[in-house]
């Protein structure tokens, strides 16, 4: 099978989503399925919506664009703000869109007029991840203008947490932004259909035994797909967290000495003799490397230890398993290398149990299809 490849088992993200979904539900919060990690990848995306989950959202429009393509009929939000070449496709194709910039809801305004559409607006405020959003102490007025710019509709509110930082929110946090939602209701009219509190690092508030307030939306990414809290690194009860592993060739391994040291004999020539410093240890080298994945958030199984990485090449220590050329090397991945690697080009990705979804799949696919992204 072509390597290097991402594997991705679909059942188990479909069941993530329903886990996901059921308990947040209970909760009076319904879940936004987040494709970006994936690029969009539209089997990716049915899987979210095999598990019951009503809308997704993405950061670039191509993504948005390849999930359409693919025939995905469900509401698609921007959860970046739009950029000014982007526009046209965003009324296109997305229901909402995550704005913190008036001169950008503007154009949205105008692009939508001029395609005959309303477009959904949702306000992004900081709440101390200090990236994007309005400050709260701005959000009313801010909201009284979007109310009053034709073309668009003012749908809610949401923050962002632990993206910049790696700080949860509290449940005070949450409290000031359904407060925030009150406010604009009471400054604009028009009802906060949509109060998003965050992503996956807000799961352990939203799973607690608190109250939730307005808070009645979250945008799942890595929660789905690699069944981890994003502020911890740990598995959350219940979900897979192995729905994704990177395989890559091995293309030389043989024993060589864990460091060396360098003198010349010849001068006049410019030769060299290199010999031993250390004990021989066995060192492999897989055909992948860093323009693939982010190799620091790669995981190797018992008796493989990571070495190092160039750019093409990634170098392990095999002493405790030894491996020969041209077999493969397992790797589980944490979020930041799989969205590296799932928009490398030249690394596979390899999809199981796809099942239909809501009439978009009409055959099952008993062998794994493999798409080149």
């Amino acid at each position: 099978m072509t390597a290097p490849r991402v594997e991705i088992d679909l059942g188990k993200i479909t069941k993530n989503a329903q886990v996901l979904v059921s308990r947040l539900g209970a909760r009076g919060i319904s879940v936004t399925g987040v494709t970006k990690a994936v690029c969009g990848h539209p089997d990716v995306a049915m899987a979210m919506l095999g598990g019951g989950i009503a809308e997704l959202a993405d950061a670039r429009i191509n993504n948005v664009i390849r999930m359409r393509t693919a025939g995905i009929r469900c509401p698609i939000s921007m959860i970046r703000a739009p950029m000014l070449h982007d526009m046209d496709d965003v009324i296109r194709c997305c229901d909402a869109s995550y704005n913190s910039d008036m001169d950008t809801i503007l154009k949205l305004g105008s692009a939508a007029r001029q395609q005959g559409a309303e477009h959904n607006i949702i306000l992004m405020v900081e709440m101390g991840d200090l990236r994007d959003g309005i400050m709260p102490k701005d959000i009313k007025g801010f909201a009284s203008q979007v109310v009053a710019t034709p073309g668009v509709a003012l749908k809610g509110i949401a923050a962002n947490f632990a993206c910049m930082g790696n700080v949860a929110p509290t449940a005070s946090d949450m409290s000031i932004l359904s407060r925030l939602a009150d406010h604009v209701e009471g400054e604009c009219g028009p009802f906060m259909a949509v109060v998003s509190g965050g992503g996956s690092a807000n799961l352990a508030w939203a799973l607690g035994e608190g109250t939730t307030g307005r808070i009645n939306n979250l945008r799942l990414g890595e929660a789905i797909l690699l069944g981890l809290d994003p502020v911890s690194g740990q598995p959350i009860d219940g979900l897979h967290t192995d729905a994704f592993a990177l395989f890559a060739e091995v293309i030389e391994t043989r024993l060589k000495p864990e460091s060396m040291l360098t003198r010349r004999s010849a001068p006049e020539y410019g030769t060299r003799e290199l010999y031993s410093k250390s004990d021989q240890r066995n060192r492999s080298i897989l055909a992948l490397g860093q323009q693939d994945v982010d190799v620091s958030g790669l995981a190797f199984s018992a008796g493989v230890k990571f070495i190092g990485a160039t750019s093409d090449h990634i170098v392990i220590d095999t002493t405790k398993s030894p491996v020969s050329v041209g077999s493969e090397i397992k790797m589980g991945l944490n979020y930041s290398a799989l969205l590296r690697a799932m928009a490398a080009r030249d690394v596979a990705k390899v999809v199981y149990h796809r099942q239909p979804v809501d009439g978009i799949v009409t055959t099952a696919r008993p062998k794994p299809l493999v798409r080149l992204v």
